[in-house]
């Protein structure tokens, strides 16, 4: 790899690293603000979904707009957003006796700005490099950035709130400017698609990635859906683990970030290692999947007989590698199947579909715990089952690779 496109990549690392820490380095900082606000358990989980919610329904447009007018047009203004939502939710928390809502919206507006700066991070990779195994190096790497974000958001989130409950708030901002700052001033991207698809008009766009969509309709959704699974069971894991990190053990501030840390380092590691060895070889992609789907299916069952603090841990690391192992290679599935003038829709569904699980997860969780324990784990092994089972039956590549069919318009 040139060491140009590395210092292009790294600065391209630093969205999905810095999106990431805006978002979960939340979660362990969720207990603290409930108690602030003085609201409920779901209010305050609303916090990581009003962020979801918004990405979702804006991700595809984001999508489009990159495949028409560029990247780095949509990635910074993206990033300013962010910054902006961020600054409205420290605002409110600071000046504010009841700033509950404020913060729900200044959330939104971080949720848009993420919607169009994250997703469209993937189909730039692709746009980078000619080579497929190139292609999915880089996304490997951006995979390790979003999961190395997902191990620091923890801890940074939690020493953070040790000083003043809502400096996580003000951080994002700070956090925005410099990945903006990066993308601005080392990331050279080729121009996306061709002038004919410049030239088209919407109706025809819209018209073109459904007849794509349609032609491929079996492998795309399952990974759409696989991708939407693995981060509800993400999501709503990390934060049973804080509440119970906290209202169980008493384990507080930066000692608990550091403790839910530790099964994300585990998936850090395994993304990076998959991400280096998987390869161009879209069979070896698919088994991965599988590998990933069944160690994380597998990790549950220990719960069901023993609940200490050492197995629960024990048992997200477990579930932690598998998920690590599964996003690369789901990742490398979808972006390196997809032609370049549509790459960006067709990815940001997919990142939509993720935060459909980032949105769900909290909430759902929530009303698994008031019930209980077990009905957390037998959840999050149901549809983790369900993952695996898609990808043995509706990931099949063939030899030369899952290749998306362009729709003739």
């Amino acid at each position: 790899m040139e060491s140009r496109k590395k210092m292009d990549l790294l600065a391209l690392a630093s969205v999905p690293l810095i999106m990431t820490l805006g978002n979960s380095m939340l979660i362990p900082v969720l207990p603290i603000i409930e108690k602030q606000l003085k609201i409920s358990s779901m209010q305050v989980s609303m916090i990581i979904t009003v962020y979801s919610i918004f990405a979702i329904f804006l991700i595809p447009i984001a999508g489009y707009l990159s495949d028409r007018f560029g990247r780095k047009k949509v990635i910074i203004p993206s990033l300013i957003l962010a910054g902006i939502g961020g600054a409205i939710t420290g605002w409110a928390s600071w000046q504010m006796d009841s700033p509950f809502w404020i913060i729900l919206i200044g959330r939104a507006v971080q949720g848009i700005g993420s919607a169009g700066a994250m997703p469209v991070v993937l189909p730039c990779v692709g746009d980078m490099f000619e080579d497929e195994q190139e292609v999915t190096k880089g996304l490997g790497l951006i995979e390790t950035a979003n999961t190395f974000g997902k191990v620091l958001s923890p801890i940074l989130g939690s020493f953070l709130a040790s000083f003043i409950w809502f400096l996580p708030f003000w951080f994002i901002p700070i956090l925005c400017l410099l990945s903006i700052l990066l993308v601005l001033f080392l990331v050279k991207t080729p121009k996306s698609g061709s002038s004919d698809t410049k030239k088209q008009n919407i109706k025809d766009f819209i018209k073109n990635v459904k007849g794509t969509l349609h032609k491929n309709i079996r492998w795309l959704l399952a990974i759409f859906i696989l991708g939407a699974i693995i981060m509800l069971v993400l999501f709503g894991m990390l934060f049973y683990l804080s509440t119970i990190l906290e209202e169980r053990y008493d384990i507080i501030n930066t000692k608990k970030g550091f403790v839910m840390a530790i099964p994300l380092l585990a998936l850090s590691i395994a993304s990076y290692v998959a991400g280096k060895k998987i390869g161009k070889n879209k069979v070896v992609m698919k088994w991965c999947s599988f590998f990933g789907f069944l160690l994380l299916t597998c990790s549950f069952p220990i719960l069901f007989f023993n609940t200490s603090i050492v197995m629960s841990i024990i048992t997200l690391v477990i579930g932690g590698i598998g998920i690590g192992v599964a996003l690369p290679s789901l990742d490398a599935l979808i972006t390196e199947g997809i032609e370049k003038e549509e790459r960006g829709t067709i990815t940001s569904i997919y990142s939509s579909m993720r935060f459909v699980g980032v949105a769900a997860g909290p909430p759902l969780y929530t009303l698994l715990m008031k019930w209980s324990d077990m009905a957390v784990f037998q959840m999050s092994l149901f549809v983790s089952a369900i993952g695996a089972i898609i990808v043995l039956k509706a990931i099949k590549p063939t030899d030369e690779a899952v290749k998306v069919k362009k729709a003739e318009v």
